[in-house]
């Protein structure tokens, strides 16, 4: 008697795969944040004074410039003033000699920095989507996963400080919290809207958009700060909106909802780094502040008070649905929380990467970050890779680089 059942093979189901890739997401969070404090052990203290030198434990340390950027909280926009003092300061090899860390001329803390920037970038990813789609979708709560999302990330920050040895805590003034609300709104902005694109469409389409914040960067600073941006930069803009527009003419998972959040997400984005830089003008901040990740805690904090309003206009009227769901559905609640703790995570560790590294440097690992997401998320998630898309999101990423070390190449030939 033939058994057609006998001869089919076997497949996994989905929610066999879900539950393995969830279960790979618990291990990895947990060894991350393990890892987080003893990784911030090393981290270098903010610069107090105009001195390239700072004391620090009781030992002298090199101090970088004070720079905060973005990769859902950092901006690739830095001012040239900040990225000349960053790459003419002393080298971290000599930092690390100071104080402990070095091994055979290796900056042992840097490596580690990129290892676990790229690391939670990269789980962060994944673990978002999947909270997204175990919610619905763009139909779902994508709003109130990014609120919450920030919420991990202030708990997380606040017990920081009241730990004992862990953090110091800043000494802001009312007046200081008033000047960083612009910035924490443009961060609430950008992340919400980047989370929306994501939940619309494919990962690796919505950070090859994402690549191309610099194009919004160059208008804003130009048009509305009244920054210049020189000519070599503006002619490397076609090239970066070429290669988006190339990878998105073969995906699979287009929506114009993504393409459109991604965009919104970028502008935030674009905002947020010329506010920064208007911000860290005020005099003595930075002594206030403490450290950079002082102030992307209190950046987190303001972000997520200031999304609640948002949450309550778009999806008040459900929010009893996604308390049950959120009780229910296992693969939501660890994927949420996971997803919370790798976002916060991730930009505390690359502000401190960013913060040791040159200009050029920082373009190779920013470069080098978002080809290791879009190909690896997509693998992991079986999103599409059509050669279309994979050779324009490889123009518009060496777009981006081009753009961002464009006028430092010149610079050199000119001189």
């Amino acid at each position: 008697m033939n058994n057609d059942n006998s001869c089919q093979s076997y497949h996994p189901t989905p929610q066999k795969n879900s539950t393995r890739t969830t279960n790979i997401m618990k291990i990895a969070s947990i060894a991350f944040i393990s890892c987080l404090g003893a990784v911030s052990a090393f981290g270098l203290p903010t610069t107090t004074s105009s001195s390239a030198v700072k004391t620090f434990r009781g030992q002298t340390v090199a101090s970088p410039a004070f720079a905060l950027q973005r990769e859902g909280g950092l901006t690739q926009s830095t001012s040239t003033t900040a990225l000349a003092a960053a790459a003419t300061s002393p080298s971290s090899s000599d930092a690390i000699a100071t104080r402990g860390g070095g091994l055979g001329g290796l900056d042992i803390p840097l490596i580690m920095y990129f290892l676990f920037w790229y690391v939670g970038n990269y789980y962060y990813n994944i673990t978002n989507k999947l909270a997204l789609k175990a919610a619905g979708g763009s139909a779902g709560f994508p709003m109130t996963i990014s609120a919450l999302q920030l919420a991990v990330g202030a708990v997380y920050g606040t017990f920081l400080w009241l730990a004992p040895d862990a953090r110091s805590k800043p000494s802001v003034t009312m007046d200081d919290i008033i000047k960083m609300l612009p910035v924490a709104f443009c961060f609430m902005g950008a992340h919400s809207a980047s989370v929306f694109a994501l939940s619309a469409g494919a990962v690796s389409f919505g950070q090859i958009v994402k690549a191309a914040e610099p194009a919004f960067a160059a208008v804003l600073s130009q048009f509305v700060y009244d920054k210049p941006v020189s000519k070599a930069k503006w002619l490397c803009l076609p090239v970066i909106i070429g290669g988006v527009i190339l990878a998105s003419v073969k995906e699979l998972d287009f929506a114009w909802s993504a393409l459109i959040s991604a965009c919104i997400a970028n502008l935030f984005a674009a905002f947020k780094g010329n506010e920064n830089k208007k911000l860290m003008e005020t005099e003595g901040l930075k002594d206030r502040m403490g450290s950079v990740g002082n102030q992307f805690a209190l950046t987190t904090i303001l972000g997520f008070l200031m999304s609640i309003p948002l949450v309550l206009a778009r999806e008040g009227h459900k929010l009893g649905q996604f308390v049950d769901l959120f009780k229910t559905n296992s693969i939501l609640k660890t994927n949420l929380l996971a997803s919370g703790l790798w976002f916060y995570g991730y930009n505390e560790l690359a502000t401190m990467t960013l913060k040791k590294t040159g200009a050029v440097t920082q373009s190779v690992a920013n470069t080098a970050k978002r080809v290791i997401v879009i190909v690896g998320v997509a693998i992991v998630l079986g999103e599409s890779l059509d050669p279309m898309k994979l050779l324009g999101c490889s123009i518009g990423i060496g777009g981006v680089f081009l753009y961002s070390i464009i006028d430092q190449l010149l610079a050199k030939k000119n001189a």
